[in-house]
C-alpha cells in the first residue's frame, strides 16, 4: 500500500520507452503498437550527431483513429510527425499520482512523458495511475468502498452503438465525433459485442486492411465481457487488467445499463482532489 496523496511517479513510471523515428509511417507504427501490445509510441527525432537523438513528440491509439483511420488515410504515406503531440504533455517525475491524474484530465490523455530536468526519463499510464489509486490505503478510489453501488456513480448511462454491418470507417468516424474509444455492437437491436480504438489499430491498420471494405462485426469482441452493477470498484479494475481491456458494459439484472472505462475512474479521481489540486498551483 502507498501513502497516496505523495506517491512520487518516479516510483510508478515506465523507463523504457518504445520508441520510433519522425519518419516512421503510420502503418508501420501501428504494426509495432500491435506486436508490442502497447497503446502509445514516444517520437524521436534525427540522430544527427547525436547517439541520443531527441524526443520531439508522443502519440496514442486514439491519434491513428482520429487522425488517420477517421480520415480515410491508410493508403496514404502519413508518417508519425504528421498526427504525434507535440509539444509533449510533461510532468516532472517529483510530481504526485493525483497531479498526473489533474493532468491528463485536462489535457485528455492517456499517457504523459515524465521529465528530470531537461530530459525525458519515462512515460506515466492513465492504466499505471489507476492500478495506483485502486490498491492505495486512501485517496478518492477508497473512499467509494462506502458508497452503494459505486459502478452506479463511475459508468456512463449514454451508451454509443453501431451496427455490426457498418464499416470500419464509420466506426473510426463515429469515434472521432463522440470523442470515446468504444462502441457497443449490435444485432437486430441488440447489443452483441463491443468494439474498442484498439481493435481498428491493432485488427485492421497494423494489417494495412481497408477500412472501407472490412465490417465492424468481422473485428467485434464477443461475447461482451461486463460486470454487475453492485460489484466493487477494485473487481472492475482487475477484471480489465485481467482482460487486457479499457472498457466495460455494466450489466443490471443482466441488461446493460451504462459503460465505465478506465478514463472514468481517472476523472472522477481528479474531481475529487480538485480542491487540493487548485489550492497548489
Amino acid at each position: 500500500m502507498s501513502n497516496l496523496p505523495s506517491a512520487p511517479i518516479a516510483d510508478f513510471m515506465q523507463q523504457d520507452l518504445e520508441t520510433v523515428s519522425e519518419q516512421t509511417s503510420a502503418i508501420e507504427a501501428a504494426a509495432k503498437m500491435a506486436e508490442q501490445r502497447i497503446g502509445c509510441l514516444v517520437v524521436h527525432g534525427e540522430k544527427g550527431e547525436s547517439e541520443n537523438p531527441p524526443i520531439i513528440g508522443v502519440f496514442s491509439e486514439t491519434d491513428l483513429v482520429r487522425k488517420v483511420l477517421a480520415r480515410d488515410q491508410t493508403d496514404s504515406e502519413t508518417s508519425v510527425v504528421e498526427i504525434m503531440t507535440t509539444p509533449l504533455h510533461t510532468i516532472a517525475s517529483n510530481r504526485s499520482m493525483l497531479d498526473a491524474s489533474h493532468i491528463m484530465e485536462r489535457q485528455g490523455v492517456r499517457h504523459l512523458c515524465v521529465s528530470d530536468g531537461e530530459e525525458i526519463v519515462g512515460l506515466i499510464s492513465i492504466r499505471d495511475l489507476v492500478r495506483h489509486f485502486v490498491y492505495a490505503d486512501s485517496g478518492p478510489i477508497r473512499e467509494l468502498d462506502n458508497v452503494y453501488r459505486p459502478l452506479s456513480v463511475l459508468m456512463r448511462r449514454n451508451i454509443e452503438q453501431i451496427s455490426g454491418e457498418e464499416t470500419i470507417l464509420t466506426a473510426a468516424q463515429h469515434m472521432t465525433d463522440k470523442q470515446i474509444g468504444a462502441l457497443l455492437v449490435t444485432e437486430s437491436s441488440k447489443m452483441i459485442g463491443i468494439v474498442t480504438e484498439r481493435d481498428l489499430i491493432q485488427k485492421v491498420m497494423a494489417f494495412n486492411h481497408d477500412p472501407k471494405h472490412i465490417h465492424v462485426s468481422a473485428i467485434m469482441n464477443q461475447p461482451l465481457i461486463g460486470i454487475d452493477i453492485n460489484r466493487t470498484v477494485h473487481d472492475a479494475s482487475d477484471l480489465m487488467a485481467e482482460k487486457w481491456i479499457r472498457h466495460l458494459p455494466v450489466t443490471e439484472n443482466g441488461n446493460i445499463v451504462g459503460i465505465l472505462s478506465v478514463r472514468d475512474l481517472i476523472r472522477m479521481v481528479a474531481l475529487r482532489d480538485r480542491p487540493r489540486f487548485l489550492r497548489q498551483q
